[in-house]
């Protein structure tokens, strides 16, 4: 395998979660006794440019398809993230109705029906047709596609360039991101900006945070990773900010390297000599990293076993594409876990791949009165536990299994 922004050879395993199926392909009841298909997920790391990614085992276009499962709207946590952005954004560089947002991979219009609020154009692009058809229905002009240099091409046609390009957690999910960067900037005004928010690589090494890895994610990235790839076709990165979402990601600023009407921030200086502080673009820094998943395994599989002998009833919240690489990395079935609550009537009713546990609603819980919750999206910890504060009535705790297991 090659590195598929460099092309150098790839040597370096980085990690092996052994075999799982794909993170977001829930199961119908009537699928629960046919076979099913569990693909490698083990992680590999360029010791040239330090991209960390895994081989494209599944294609994505058969991944992102009209039964994709991830609706944003659904947490509202981050739709508070998307509103606090769009007036962040609005207020740095002065957008307006004569002004056009394009977002990639904008699912069901969560961020792009704020911009409209404030009278800005907007134009989503969102590969997945059941999503895209929400966001359409909320009147979201939104392309169903994928995007890359392509599309890019259709757009220049069509006179139709953007003063901002926003990618939310879709850098990641690109198996091809050369040509994914050719298009943002064939399809960026010259004095427009592109912000994208990664996971921080940083931070899924230094917090275990080894569930945030599944098929989806083609690519895992630094700051000085994501800036050499921007360097190669024309851009550059002019600030960066850390921000909480997704257990810590990286909101990156870019620009055509031309374009001197924007200052290169401190910020940018500051993040790359942390990252070369630590280690970063050192194969050391990657070391280890099994080690600390397979605590976590041994921790989280003792625990429940623990609960079975002592009947207690443990059950999980969120249907998180994260929860599924963690229960089929540690062989969790619904022996140990009777069910998984979700918010997103897509997923109740169905089962989640691999440990087959099933999906339902909040009531459940209300009714069956578990004695402990595996709160799976991690990362919204503190938006469950608010939400469930109801359980401490009856004594129940909730249980976080990265970076540690921790119960409170």
């Amino acid at each position: 395998m090659n590195c598929r922004f460099c092309n150098n050879i790839l040597k370096y395993e980085f990690v092996d979660l052994v075999n799982s199926p794909l993170s977001n392909s829930y199961l119908a009841q009537e699928q629960l006794s046919e076979p099913e298909t569990f693909y490698p997920l083990k992680l590999s790391l360029c010791e040239s440019c330090f991209l960390v990614q895994i081989d494209e085992y599944k294609k994505y276009k058969e991944i992102f398809n009209e039964n994709y499962a991830y609706f944003s709207s659904y947490s509202t946590s981050w739709i508070d993230h998307a509103k606090r952005y769009v007036d962040t954004i609005i207020n740095r560089f002065g957008y307006n109705e004569l002004s056009t947002v394009i977002e990639l991979a904008s699912n069901d219009g969560y961020l792009l029906q704020y911009f409209q609020t404030k009278k800005v154009q907007v134009l989503g692009i969102e590969p997945a047709r059941n999503v895209a058809l929400v966001a359409q229905a909320k009147g979201i002009e939104t392309i169903v596609d994928f995007f890359g240099s392509r599309l890019a091409g259709q757009l220049i046609a069509q006179n139709r360039k953007a003063d901002l390009i926003v990618g939310n957690n879709v850098f990641a999910h690109v198996p091809d991101i050369n040509d994914f960067v050719v298009g943002m900037k064939m399809t960026l005004k010259d004095q427009g900006a592109i912000t994208l928010e990664v996971p921080h690589l940083m931070q899924l090494i230094e917090q275990n945070q080894f569930d945030t890895i599944y098929h989806e994610h083609f690519s895992y990235f630094s700051f000085y990773t994501a800036g050499l790839i921007f360097e190669k076709h024309g851009l550059e990165l002019f600030d960066v900010e850390c921000i909480s979402t997704h257990g810590g990601s990286l909101r990156i600023y870019g620009k055509h390297k031309e374009d001197t009407s924007k200052n290169i921030s401190p910020n940018v200086a500051e993040l790359l000599k942390e990252e070369e502080a630590k280690g970063m673009q050192t194969l050391s820094y990657y070391k280890g990293f099994q080690e600390k998943v397979d605590r976590v395994k041994v921790d989280l599989v003792s625990f429940l076993l623990e609960q079975k002998k002592k009947n207690a009833k443990v059950v999980a919240y969120g249907a998180a594409a994260k929860g599924n690489t963690l229960l089929n990395y540690c062989g969790i079935k619904n022996d140990l876990i009777e069910y998984v609550v979700d918010a997103s009537p897509h997923k109740q009713g169905k089962f989640l791949p691999g440990s087959h546990i099933p999906i339902t609603s909040e009531d459940m819980i209300k009714k069956n009165k578990p004695d402990y919750i595996l709160i799976l999206p991690w990362n919204l910890k503190d938006e469950i536990t608010t939400q469930l504060n109801y359980v401490r009535e009856w004594d129940s705790k909730f249980v976080i299994p990265i970076p540690q297991l921790e119960i409170i």
